[in-house]
């Protein structure tokens, strides 16, 4: 062996260690690098939207959709026909339970009672005279009896004659609004042809549908408010007076129906109407956006917002953290939130898709989601 070789070795076996302990040293840095990229040092912080959690005082409310109709309605139609003698009513009239509305000609009828009249006169003087001569043993009691028989039938026959003529008249059996005049003066009118139409507008009955879910929160003699779009602006009261004893099969909903007060007149049977049934007293709850609450199949969650101080450049640091809370009634664009949430907490409204839990965040509230507990649909 040569002198100069055992120094050669020791020169590249020192190489040889420099250079496993540069790819060492490289593989522990990168892998620094990646454990602080995955912990979320690395991700750029994301901008979104926040509200802080406020109380609101809610009134827990059943709604739902209905049409008005009318307390008592019905299509008026005659029981024979006949020609039309008399018209009593106009299109549109206000009338009493009882008013005559219209006459049809009942001449004959009248002739024919006036002679069935004679002749339970005739009946009645021959049971008088009869019976003064019983009394003197002048006739029997049969001939008694027998004039009392055709006493009884002759005013048989003039009832029966008058309930006739009383057909001829068409009357009111309510009192209400009357509609549209369907026949005029002179004409045949056979019997059951519509007349007209009459409807008792005040109250008003308001049959509107729940699901089964909420048949509990409904009871007889519970407060509604309606509403409608034939009469913008303006709220109707009621209260509810039945609930339909059995559940559709088809639908699983439940049948209420309101009784409302219309003294004016407004209301028409066909509406189509908004109702609000009022349920106890006024509740508070922590609410939110909906647009701020994730729906998942293991729970609805949100992101709070947490403050971590100030980073080395003075600008907030700010981290999200996710957590399941519980939600209740809604309320428009509102969700009422039972647990999960305290007042006083920023949560993110908007830009979750591109949150995890402790991703860094910034905040910018220049655009919001709808929050209002009452929106309106508007026409362009």
């Amino acid at each position: 062996m040569k002198k100069g070789t055992p120094m050669r070795m020791m020169i590249m076996l020192l190489l040889v260690a420099l250079i496993f302990g540069g790819i060492y040293g490289f593989q522990q840095f990168r892998n620094q690098m990646i454990s602080k990229a995955i912990r979320g040092g690395g991700i750029p912080p994301q901008a979104v939207s926040t509200i802080t959690v406020e109380p609101a005082v809610w009134q827990p409310t059943v709604q739902a959709v209905g049409n008005l109709r009318a307390a008592q309605a019905t299509n008026l139609a005659t029981e024979v026909g006949g020609i039309i003698d008399k018209i009593h009513f106009k299109s549109g009239d206000t009338v009493k339970a009882g008013a005559v509305l219209l006459e049809l000609n009942a001449d004959p009828l009248k002739a024919q009672l006036a002679q069935l009249k004679a002749s339970a006169e005739l009946a009645q003087q021959n049971l008088n005279r009869d019976r003064a001569q019983l009394k003197i043993q002048a006739v029997s009691q049969a001939t008694v009896d027998a004039d009392l028989a055709s006493l009884k039938g002759a005013q048989a026959l003039v009832n029966q004659q008058e309930a006739l003529i009383a057909q001829k008249t068409l009357l009111a059996p309510f009192a209400g609004k009357l509609g549209i005049r369907q026949v005029d003066l002179g004409e045949f009118l056979p019997a059951g042809t519509n007349v007209v139409s009459l409807q008792k507008l005040d109250p008003m009955y308001l049959d509107f549908t729940v699901p089964q879910t909420e048949l509990a929160l409904i009871k007889i003699g519970e407060s509604v408010t309606l509403k409608t779009d034939a009469i913008p602006n303006k709220t109707f009261t009621g209260v509810v007076q039945a609930i339909e004893p059995q559940v559709n099969t088809a639908t699983r909903n439940i049948t209420v129906r309101a009784e409302v007060a219309n003294p004016e007149g407004l209301l028409l049977p066909g509406l189509f109407a908004t109702v609000q049934v009022n349920q106890g007293g006024e509740q508070n709850y922590l609410t939110l956006p909906g647009t701020a609450i994730a729906f998942n199949p293991y729970g609805s969650t949100v992101f709070v917002v947490h403050d971590g101080g100030k980073d080395e450049s003075g600008k907030p640091k700010l981290t999200v953290e996710q957590r399941v809370v519980t939600t209740g009634p809604t309320r428009g664009d509102q969700i009422a939130v039972l647990s999960g949430i305290k007042a006083g907490e920023t949560i993110v409204t908007a830009g979750q898709l591109k949150l995890r839990n402790g991703s860094p965040v910034f905040i910018n509230n220049s655009i919001q989601p709808s929050n209002n507990p009452q929106p309106e649909v508007k026409d362009q």
